[in-house]
């Protein structure tokens, strides 16, 4: 039987990059993935082929709208190859998974294919071609999660989906139907748009994107209305059928009233839930609490001492980022180190164009914990390289502590505000106040200009190109 100082179950980016530390450490170090590729849901349903499709489509999208106005003239109609667009997607999937393969053979880690589970505290069972057993002093586990539906939803997987079929259909859709307006269900439903779907999109709460700051869910409301999105908040559903190739979907508006919804596809797209199945934790002595997470303590210490857990499968955000910061973390505190991660300072994005991120605390947050605050806002369009570029949409928002000056949560849409979040995320961690950001020189023009005029706005509305 091989023994390991510590042995992660699963291989997303939570698992692969905590065995990647717990390597570099000198741990002998195994990892334990069900499926015949590494990397989890992000790497193989999820954030890579996701963004790939967002990228493919959004060069469709410009070539049919904008490359004229730019001067760009292509004779004849442009089309698209929905095969070759899948087909390069899962191309950038083998290609990042593939690099993980590297990865654990140059820091010597241990790859084993097939289901773990626990025969105990310190000894895994691995259910694949055939069944293996390793004994680990620690434990890591990091399996991550699954697409959650309703209860009286029929996934038949064909028209009826998950984010794991949306990627990989084989026509476009005439009409689909999005059940859930968060990040997920919003940036296939624009893939899909871009491509000439129409796309309707339900949610239950009273606006899209509802756990981030409520500008923004307006701002993008607004921005998705322009490109012809159907969104309809406030909607309770409460059947789905299908006949034949159509779906229909009945859902009840804020008033009661009943609304019908007709389409070709229906994607289910209502969160992720932590994934479990198999792991026979109770073996192990470890605690799953009734929400299915895995129960943790300050240090991702399971109910056993020797076991951790990181990622989707405990508490807080289900993000790829997360998961990666949790699994560092776990490994440099069996090594005897003093790491930390700060969960407010965990930036959320959505990949849409334009594309929304956020970190720290929005209005809402701060006028409940009756935190006085001021504000700073800048709209993208007031910026140079947002004209030359034709991405006008959106703004970036600074909330910043009334009596110190120190920022306490920023707010942007607009482009490539996935990237800029960053700087927002170095200004918190080091509690920058917004007179500190807005002294910086920027390089102009570029789109983070938005990030120094909206801290001048927040220290005595000193913006100074509005």
């Amino acid at each position: 039987m091989n023994s390991y100082d510590v042995a992660v179950i699963g291989s997303g980016p939570g698992g692969y990059v905590a065995a990647i530390r717990c390597a570099q450490l000198g741990m002998k170090t195994a990892i334990i993935e069900k499926y015949s590729t590494l990397g989890g849901t992000c790497l193989n349903v999820g954030c890579i082929p996701s963004k790939a499709l967002l990228d493919s489509s959004h060069h469709y999208e410009d070539a049919v709208k904008h490359f004229e106005e730019h001067g760009i003239e292509i004779p004849g109609d442009i089309k698209v190859n929905l095969e070759k667009m899948i087909a390069r997607k899962q191309a950038v999937v083998d290609q990042t998974t593939g690099g993980i393969d590297f990865l654990m053979k140059k820091n010597n880690i241990d790859v084993y294919q097939g289901l773990g589970s626990f025969k105990d505290a310190t000894h895994i069972s691995i259910s694949g071609e055939k069944t293996i057993e390793i004994e680990a002093k620690n434990t890591i586990i990091a399996t991550g999660s699954k697409p959650s539906s309703l209860p009286f939803i029929k996934l038949d997987k064909e028209r009826v989906i998950t984010s794991t079929e949306a990627l990989k259909l084989t026509e476009i859709p005439k009409h689909l139907i999005v059940i859930g307006g968060g990040v997920i269900g919003l940036e296939l439903g624009q893939v899909y748009k871009r491509l000439g779907a129409e796309v309707s999109v339900i949610e239950f709460m009273d606006r899209i994107i509802p756990t981030m700051d409520s500008g923004l869910s307006k701002e993008l409301t607004k921005v998705l209305k322009k490109q012809k999105f159907s969104i309809n908040t406030s909607h309770k559903v409460k059947s789905v059928e299908r006949k034949g190739d159509e779906v229909i979907v009945k859902a009840d508006d804020k008033k009661g009233n009943e609304i019908e919804f007709k389409g070709d596809y229906c994607l289910v797209s209502v969160g992720r839930k932590p994934f479990t199945d198999g792991l026979n934790a109770e073996a192990a002595g470890v605690k799953i609490t009734e929400r299915g997470q895995i129960e943790v303590n300050d240090h991702l210490k399971t109910t056993a001492k020797n076991i951790y857990a990181i990622g989707d499968v405990v508490k807080g955000a289900m993000l790829a980022h997360k998961a990666e910061e949790e699994g560092v973390f776990v490994a440099e505190t069996l090594a005897g180190q003093k790491p930390h991660i700060d969960y407010n300072l965990i930036p959320g994005v959505v990949y849409t164009w334009p594309e929304v991120a956020a970190v720290g605390k929005t209005e809402e947050q701060l006028q409940e914990a009756k935190i006085e605050y001021k504000v700073g806002s800048f709209p993208m369009r007031a910026l140079g390289r947002s004209r030359a570029s034709m991405d006008l949409d959106g703004f970036v928002k600074i909330l910043a502590d009334k009596q110190t000056d120190e920022i306490l949560g920023v707010h942007m849409i607009g482009a490539r505000a996935a990237d800029m979040i960053a700087e927002a995320v170095v200004a918190m961690e080091f509690r920058a106040s917004a007179e500190d950001v807005s002294r910086i020189s920027h390089a102009h023009p570029t789109f983070t200009e938005a990030i120094k005029e909206a801290a001048l706005a927040a220290t005595g509305d000193r913006a100074l190109h509005v």
